[in-house]
């Protein structure tokens, strides 16, 4: 099995806000830091993206990829469809609710490219792309619905 890197935040609002934020793609190259553009290819019944394009310029890893997500309550999860560089890049959002109407966000991520590289770079990306998009998602969080866009429920159905 692959490694993985994972790390987590405490982030100032509801589980429900967070991941408003998180299902609104359309804002990720605002935030994310790596993520430069993204569309949602395909939606379910609810709403959610289930197919995602990404360009991700994150250093070491420059890429234009496709990813599926997969919804489940206070989990977001995803898995590489497309890529030109990419072998492996499967992560997840977890939420969970935390003292004084926080929320810990916990993300994971699997990443292994076609070329190649060595672990430790690898595990230098996973975590470089983990450690700015917690930040950017506690940032853009706690900045308000004002500022945020999606920092409510309903972002995942505006998609």
């Amino acid at each position: 099995m692959a490694e993985h890197t994972s790390s987590s935040i405490t982030i100032e609002a509801a589980p429900a806000d967070v991941m408003g934020v998180i299902a609104d793609f359309a804002r990720y190259p605002e935030w994310t830091g790596e993520v430069k553009e993204a569309e949602v290819l395909a939606t379910d019944a609810a709403g959610h993206a289930e197919k995602v394009r990404l360009l991700l310029d994150a250093g070491a890893i420059k890429d234009d990829h496709t990813l599926a997500y997969t919804w489940n309550g206070n989990q977001v999860s995803w898995t590489l469809v497309k890529s030109q560089m990419l072998r492996t890049l499967d992560g997840s959002y977890t939420l969970a609710d935390a003292p004084g109407g926080q929320t810990e966000v916990t993300y994971q991520l699997t990443v292994d490219v076609k070329i190649p590289m060595l672990g430790m770079i690898k595990r230098k990306a996973e975590k470089v792309i983990i450690d700015r998009a917690l930040a950017g998602l506690k940032k853009r969080v706690e900045s308000g619905p004002g500022e945020a866009g999606a920092g409510s429920a309903d972002g995942a159905e505006k998609l």
